[in-house]
C-alpha cells in the first residue's frame, strides 16, 4: 500500500486508514480484535477512533471503542509501535449529556482531561494525531446547510484551544494535531493563529468525502492544497448507500441486517438517509455496474485515487468487508467513467452534505 506524509508532520500513514466507530456497537470486542489483527497483517498502519465512539453515540457505549483498542494493544505488545494512532476530542455537546456533563463549550481544561481519559482507555503514552471532532463554535455541520449568524454566542476561542493542544504536545501526550468536520474559515483561522503565536500547526482535516457528499470540492480542497494540510476522507461509502445494499429495499427498518441506516433510527434521521441521497446513490451504483464494477469498488476507488485525499478511512463490521475494501485499492477509474460520475453530481449535487 502507498504511504503519504500528513501535512508538515513526520507521520507517514497508509492511504487506507481503519475507522473503528463500529467497535462496541455493531462489532463486539472479539470481532473487533479479529478485524484489527487482520488489518495489521494486511499492512494497515493507521487507526482512527474517537472518545465518543461507538456510533450511534449512546451513554452505555461512550468510550467503548477506545477501550476495545486499548485491550488489543495490551494483548499485542508490539502493535502500538507499528501503527499511527488517531483519536478525537468531542466538540460542544450535541445532546450528549454523558460527555463532560453535556458541556456546550469545549474549554481548555476539558481538552486536557479528554486527552488523559483517551490515553488511559487506549493504554498508550502518546496519541499520534489528536483531533477536535467538530468545531467549538456556531457552524453548519452534520447536515446543516447554512451558517446562521443569529446563533452566534460566546465559545472558547480557537487561540485558547490551540494553547491547550500545545500543552499536550509539550507534555509529550500528543505528537500532532488535526481537525474534523471543519470549514474553510476554520482551517485558515487555526493556521493563522498557530503561525502568529508559535503554536502547533494542524496537519490534517477529517471530513466526509464520498460520491454523495463532495462538499470538500466546493472550496475546502483549495484551502487544504495551498496550506499543505492533508484530507482524511471519512464515510467514503456514504454509510452504506454506495454499496448497493439499499438499492432494492430502501432504508427498511424491518431489515436491520442491512446496516446502520436500517438498524438505527438515529442514523435514519441523518443526512446519509435522506431520500435524495438514496436517489443519487442508486444512480452511482448503477453506473458502477454498467462499467463492470461493484458499487463499493467504484466508490472507494474514487476516494483512493483522488489527489485531494491523503488517506481514506474505511469502517467495517467484518473481515469480509475489510478484504473487499482492500481489494478495491487496485481499481482504477477511466476518464470516461470519472466524467460520468461528474455528470451525476451535476444533476444531484451533494445530497448528503
Amino acid at each position: 500500500m502507498d504511504h503519504v506524509t500528513l501535512g508538515s508532520s513526520d507521520l507517514r500513514v497508509g492511504k487506507i486508514c481503519l475507522g473503528t466507530m463500529t467497535f462496541g456497537e455493531q462489532v463486539g470486542e472479539d470481532g473487533a480484535h479479529a478485524i484489527l489483527d487482520q488489518a495489521l497483517g494486511r499492512g494497515i498502519d493507521f487507526i482512527d477512533t474517537a472518545e465518543m465512539y461507538s456510533v450511534p453515540a449512546r451513554r452505555e457505549t461512550y468510550g467503548a471503542t477506545e477501550t476495545i483498542i486499548g485491550r488489543w494493544f495490551a494483548k499485542n505488545p508490539g502493535a502500538r509501535r507499528r501503527v499511527v494512532l488517531a483519536t478525537k476530542v468531542a466538540g460542544p455537546s450535541r445532546n450528549m449529556d454523558w460527555v463532560r456533563g453535556g458541556s456546550t463549550d469545549l474549554k481548555p481544561a476539558e481538552i486536557v482531561q479528554a486527552c488523559d481519559d483517551s490515553l488511559r482507555r487506549l493504554r498508550t503514552d502518546v496519541i499520534d494525531l489528536y483531533q477536535i471532532h467538530w468545531p467549538n463554535r456556531n457552524v453548519p455541520a452534520f447536515g446543516a446547510l447554512y451558517f446562521d449568524p443569529a446563533q452566534d454566542r460566546d465559545f472558547t476561542g480557537i487561540l485558547d484551544q490551540l494553547q491547550a493542544l500545545d500543552g499536550l504536545v509539550r507534555a509529550g501526550k500528543v505528537r500532532h494535531i488535526g481537525l474534523s468536520n471543519e470549514t474553510p474559515w476554520g482551517v485558515t483561522e487555526f493556521l493563522r493563529l498557530a503561525q502568529a503565536h508559535g503554536l502547533p500547526r494542524i496537519v490534517s482535516v477529517q471530513n466526509p468525502y464520498a460520491l454523495v457528499n463532495r462538499s470538500v470540492d466546493n472550496g475546502l480542497d483549495e484551502v487544504l492544497y495551498r496550506s499543505g494540510v492533508s484530507l482524511l476522507a471519512y464515510s467514503p461509502l456514504g454509510f452504506g448507500t454506495l454499496t448497493g445494499k439499499y438499492d432494492a429495499t430502501g432504508f427498511d427498518e424491518s431489515r436491520p441486517e442491512l446496516g446502520r441506516i436500517a438498524r438505527f433510527a438515529s442514523v435514519r434521521a441523518q443526512r446519509w438517509a435522506r431520500p435524495e441521497t438514496l436517489v443519487a446513490a442508486r444512480q452511482y451504483n448503477a453506473l458502477a455496474r454498467d462499467h463492470g464494477l461493484t458499487p463499493t469498488q467504484m466508490a472507494l476507488a474514487f476516494c483512493y485515487r483522488s489527489w485531494r485525499v491523503a488517506s481514506t478511512i474505511v469502517g467495517v463490521t467484518s473481515i469480509t468487508q475489510l478484504e473487499e475494501n482492500l481489494a478495491a485499492w487496485s481499481t482504477t477509474l477511466s476518464p470516461e467513467l470519472l466524467a460520468a460520475i461528474d455528470a451525476i453530481r451535476w444533476r444531484h449535487r451533494d445530497p448528503a452534505q
